[in-house]
């Protein structure tokens, strides 16, 4: 069966090089990544915002405060735990000797 798409995205036909397309297509990329970048921004400022009405944490410490601290005890360990796996120089593994 024949592959009537050879190639996805911006990238030029497998069997020609890019001519006079070369800047319609760097065009195109550069929409896409702005397009993309401000899309993201626009997310991360509304739900900023909605978490900043919604208040979850004062709603979790005002009705169980106990199990709150044991969650954020329980995060800064594994936090922890984390930090000095990624700071500790690795060991090579023995090789035996013959």
């Amino acid at each position: 069966m024949k592959n009537d798409v050879p190639q996805a995205g911006f990238a030029p036909l497998t069997d020609r090089p890019l001519g006079k397309e070369r800047r319609a297509v760097a065009v195109a990329e550069l929409i896409t990544t702005a397009a993309l970048a401000v899309c993201t921004l626009l997310v991360a400022i509304v739900m900023s915002i909605s978490v900043a009405r919604a208040n979850p944490a004062g709603t979790v410490i005002n009705n169980e405060g106990g199990l709150f601290a044991v969650a954020l005890l329980l995060g800064l360990i594994f936090i922890g735990m984390g930090s000095l796996t990624a700071i500790l120089p690795r060991r090579r593994a023995r090789t035996p000797r013959r």
